[in-house]
């Protein structure tokens, strides 16, 4: 059968901004987020002679891209935006190709350019992840499929062994499920000031609505199974909150450690971790349920010759994987070779990146015999547009378990124009009901996300939305896009 893989013609991109603030404070490593801008990126195609819109989103939170305790949003902003208008016009610049060819000859130009700028991976590849998304939203809306078909098919045009030799000749239905997911299993943030109990809420992290806060509430509220638990690095708060977290999910949850960044590398965490055990509680509930640890140590540390030597000479260590420092193309490949155990997949980090990234997982659990992972890690992803983007790719990917937290630190879809709400509760029912408050709010049930409508979708919602409300910004006028895109009465 020959596959098809359309030629992308990009005719224009539109930027609009959507203020938005949390709940109540999420921390984080060294952030805590309250308010943030929603970046939406429209763009118009033309696709085998007709024109196709497609839509990307997301928001942009302080001091994951980059993490300097030394500067403020205000000063990270431009640089953020910086990477998505470079990325935008070096996209409207290129003539017609396929997918993966737009996309070879945007990374490249974008990782040369952001070299040369100075600015990390990690934050380069958001322009191109951006790009990416809504052209692919575009180009599943003209061939009427939904996602896991398209990717599945290769109608990408994709030829990872130009991403990595070792993956030459490797084609998507080798390492793809044969089906999507037909529902994911939600893995609750706790985030570093999340009450664990009701009686922790107090004036500092109260929420003005009705929906759960608390651990406890959300996981009678939500029926939750799954957990990814943020540590900070400091022993005097991780090990009784830990205590805290033992006693209150017990021997039967299962979850993921988060250090974020916070230690200074393996040998460190190590220490942490053996003190941690010398709690009967706290070491009874890593036995259980621990799944992996993520990142934790400074992306700038994570490829340490000192890493292998630390993981060599712990024998019985858990699963380490790399999230924020899974930057450059070829971060896996190295971080495979000093012994971590895999690599998160966040839409935001490129979604070739991550197609590359499970083909190489899928090579490498052949090696070695046994699982390798590949997580379903969140960026406070909220929907129509970054929430259901990120879902479709975990149900393509096959990853059963995701976390999920943009349902919890925000109001569900509060800040959003009355007619994405509406289309929301007819479009996609399953994942989405009507709050008594008069909102959309995610469904979750029994801890789990019914992705029926959404695998029913092309990339995204399963229409077009009307989004005209929303401020039309400029990338190139930070202090404009600030202006427009932030909380009146709150800042970061």
């Amino acid at each position: 059968m020959t596959v098809v893989s359309p030629k992308i013609d990009l005719r224009e991109i539109e930027f609009r901004v959507l203020p938005m603030r949390t709940r109540f404070p999420f921390k984080y490593g060294i952030a805590s987020l309250t308010a943030l801008p929603h970046l939406v990126l429209k763009v118009e195609t033309e696709i085998d002679g007709i024109l196709t819109r497609g839509i990307a989103s997301e928001g942009l939170p302080p001091k994951w891209f980059t993490k300097n305790p030394d500067t403020t949003f205000e000063e990270d902003l431009p640089a953020m935006l910086g990477v998505i208008g470079h990325a935008a016009e070096l996209t409207l610049a290129r003539p017609p190709a396929t997918f993966f060819n737009l996309w070879r000859e945007l990374h490249e130009e974008q990782a040369s350019w952001a070299t040369a700028e100075g600015h990390p991976s990690l934050l380069a590849n958001l322009g191109v992840s951006l790009m990416e998304r809504a052209l692919l939203d575009a180009l599943c809306r003209r061939l009427g499929s939904g996602l896991h078909a398209v990717l599945r098919g290769n109608h990408l045009g994709l030829r990872l062994g130009e991403v990595r030799p070792e993956l030459s000749g490797a084609e998507p239905s080798a390492f793809l499920p044969e089906r999507p997911l037909s529902s994911v299993r939600a893995r609750h943030t706790v985030g570093l000031g999340d009450p664990l109990t009701p009686a922790e809420v107090n004036d500092d992290n109260r929420a003005a609505d009705s929906l759960p806060l608390d651990l406890e509430t959300c996981i009678r509220t939500y029926g939750l199974t799954h957990f990814k638990i943020k540590v900070c690095g400091n022993l005097d708060l991780d090990l009784p909150r830990l205590e805290a977290l033992a006693e209150l999910l017990g021997p039967g949850a299962l979850f993921t450690l988060d250090g974020n960044e916070q230690y200074a590398g393996i040998g460190a965490f190590r220490e942490h971790w053996e003190v941690w055990r010398e709690k009967a509680k706290i070491r009874a509930l890593l036995d259980s349920g621990l799944l992996l640890v993520e990142q934790p140590a400074h992306r700038d540390e994570s490829f340490s010759p000192s890493v292998s030597t630390d993981l060599a000479d712990w024998p019985d260590h858990p699963a380490f994987i790399i999230d924020e420092a899974d930057g450059g193309i070829d971060a896996l490949p190295r971080a495979l070779t000093l012994g971590y155990e895999g690599v998160s997949h966040k839409n935001c980090k490129g979604i070739v990146k991550g197609l590359a990234n499970a083909a190489t997982i899928a090579l490498e659990e052949e090696k070695r015999g046994r699982p390798v992972h590949l997580s379903g890690e969140d960026l406070a992803n909220v929907g129509p547009f970054a929430l259901f983007q990120d879902l479709a790719m975990m149900a393509a990917l096959g990853i059963g378990h995701v976390e999920r937290n943009g349902h919890h630190y925000f109001k569900g879809l509060s800040a959003w124009p009355e007619p994405v709400k509406a289309s929301m509760l007819e479009d996609h029912g399953d994942l989405y009901g009507l709050h008594p408050e008069g909102y959309p709010t995610l469904f979750l049930q029994d801890g789990v996300l019914d992705l029926s409508s959404l695998n029913a979708a092309p990339f995204g919602p399963a229409r077009l939305l009307d989004l005209s409300s929303l401020e039309t910004v400029d990338p190139r006028d930070p202090a404009g896009f600030i202006r427009v895109g932030m909380p009146e009465d709150q800042g970061l």
